[in-house]
């Protein structure tokens, strides 16, 4: 049989016709909290379903097929899919039990992934919505070899996306455009012996796209399990992150939960853990980040500078500084672009980045970029140990002229991203775009990366040579002077002035 028997329209719409169901007595901002459990659930009860029928057709031992050591995941008895379906009232009752018994079943790798979504109340979720929503779900199976695992986590990111545009200023806290997404993982370059972190994951995107670039150059994807890393404050989002890389495939990874910035998860002995290759999108301008803590911060994130109660952007970018291996460490951050001319604490904390020479690039990007924001962002690249070539330079480029405009947000296209890494791969003076300064400029312009004061926007092509302008300026000044005199006369005639 085919690996793939449907295609990702198919699946995408039948994934978006399960949120159809809920609309209504569920927002659209709690959908991903129901239907990403409940198709997690589906898919490893059918793929267990799978694993049993192929032994059974192998040696035709039923026993054998039963024994926990056949089966990537473990399910309870009377906590399949088909066990719940069965059930003909308290269906969210039934659903929470085997959820939470799948997971302890599975503790190093399900522990808490359908997050924790209150699946017995009646007034949001009756039996009859439940058993709607679950006999759409049954409708096609979604094992291997129904739906491969790249298919289905592809419609799983559509979904995300879905999601993204339903929910709007919400989105921001788990979707990150993909285009945005790949540049930066494109400029980071990681291989399949790299170790990769994302201190702010989400739902993972950033690491699936590390794995895709890997994929892309060839590399053996498997070398990455393992050395895939992710933590993330919001605990429905930390589920659907640990979901997504498991649709995608992949099992061996560490995603935990919690406050990166106030108890990171992720350690070496009693120093942090460091990582090849670290990327964020983390949230704007946090304000309240943990400001108290960082006084005396004991893992020495602190190093250039504690950031303002206001703002943690640049407690985001300390960590992550922290967080890079001594000599392969190089990072990508997506910051507000405020964050690059900020003075007082923030500015005193670029200086410091900038005397370190750990600042390889800044890349201005177009403004309503990103769900749930309008402003203009930019991309960060730092590095521990930069190549000769580019010690004590910075790339500074301006890429706000780069994006196709939508209706409600702009867009980020391939040929956009691909004009942009060619900036950064070949690290040289591009007109009206980028500029390579030296350290030295950069303190003579007080530590600012502002990128207007390095990089002009081009002129304007509607612009006439000068003397034509001259001459038009002259014509303009003497049609104003006589507009002026009849305005005078007509004043005076009428008796308003003497």
């Amino acid at each position: 049989m085919s690996s793939t028997v449907v295609t990702l329209s198919q699946i995408e719409s039948y994934l978006w016709e399960s949120a159809n169901i809920l609309r209504g007595p569920v927002d659209a901002a709690d959908f991903k909290t129901y239907i990403f459990p409940l198709l997690f659930f589906k898919r490893i009860c059918d793929v267990w379903d799978e694993e049993y029928q192929e032994i059974v057709d192998d040696t035709g031992d039923e026993q054998l097929a039963w024994f926990p050591e056949s089966h990537r995941f473990q399910i309870p008895e009377d906590c399949h899919w088909n066990d719940v379906r069965a059930k003909a009232g308290n269906v969210g009752a039934a659903l929470q039990r085997a959820m939470r018994e799948i997971e302890k079943a599975n503790p190093d790798t399900l522990y808490g992934v359908f997050g924790d979504a209150q699946w017995s109340n009646k007034e949001r979720l009756s039996d009859a919505l439940l058993k709607d929503l679950i006999e759409h779900f049954s409708r096609r199976p979604l094992g291997n070899q129904a739906v491969d695992s790249d298919l289905l986590g592809d419609a799983y990111e559509y979904l995300i996306k879905k999601f993204a545009d339903a929910t709007n200023k919400k989105a921001g806290e788990f979707y990150t455009p993909r285009s945005v997404v790949r540049l930066m993982i494109d400029m980071l370059d990681p291989q399949e012996t790299d170790t990769i972190y994302d201190p702010a994951c989400g739902t993972g995107g950033m690491l699936l796209a590390a794995v895709q670039h890997v994929q892309d150059m060839h590399g053996d994807v498997k070398r990455l399990w393992g050395k895939l890393f992710g933590q993330e404050k919001n605990i429905t989002t930390s589920s659907i992150a640990r979901m997504n890389l498991f649709l995608h495939g992949i099992e061996d990874f560490r995603i935990e939960r919690g406050d990166t910035l106030r108890n990171p998860s992720f350690f070496d002995g009693d120093s942090l853990a460091t990582f090849d290759c670290v990327i964020a999108n983390p949230p704007f301008s946090l304000e309240k980040w943990g400001e108290e803590q960082w006084v005396n911060d004991p893992f020495g994130r602190n190093f250039a500078g504690l950031p303002p109660s206001s703002s943690g952007d640049f407690a985001w970018v300390q960590h992550m500084v922290t967080s890079m291996a001594e000599v392969s460490g190089r990072m990508a951050v997506v910051l507000p672009q405020g964050a690059l001319f900020r003075k007082g604490a923030e500015g005193k904390i670029r200086r410091k980045l900038l005397e370190m020479d750990l600042i390889e690039a800044v890349i201005g990007l177009a403004p309503n970029l990103f769900y749930g924001t309008g402003l203009a962002a930019c991309i960060l690249v730092l590095r521990k140990r930069k190549p000769k070539a580019r010690k004590n330079k910075v790339l500074i480029a301006d890429a706000s002229r780069l994006f196709r405009r939508g209706r409600a947000q702009n867009y980020l296209e391939p040929q956009h991203t691909k004009d942009i890494l060619n900036w950064y791969r070949k690290f040289t003076d591009v007109e009206d775009a980028a500029r390579v300064v030296s350290l030295d400029d950069i303190k003579d312009e007080d530590w600012t990366l502002n990128i207007s004061r390095y990089v002009l926007p081009p002129l304007q092509e509607d612009i006439p040579p000068l003397p034509q302008a001259i001459s038009e300026f002259k014509e303009a000044l003497d049609r104003c002077r006589d507009a002026e005199q009849q305005l005078t006369e007509a004043m005076t005639q009428g008796g308003w002035l003497k």
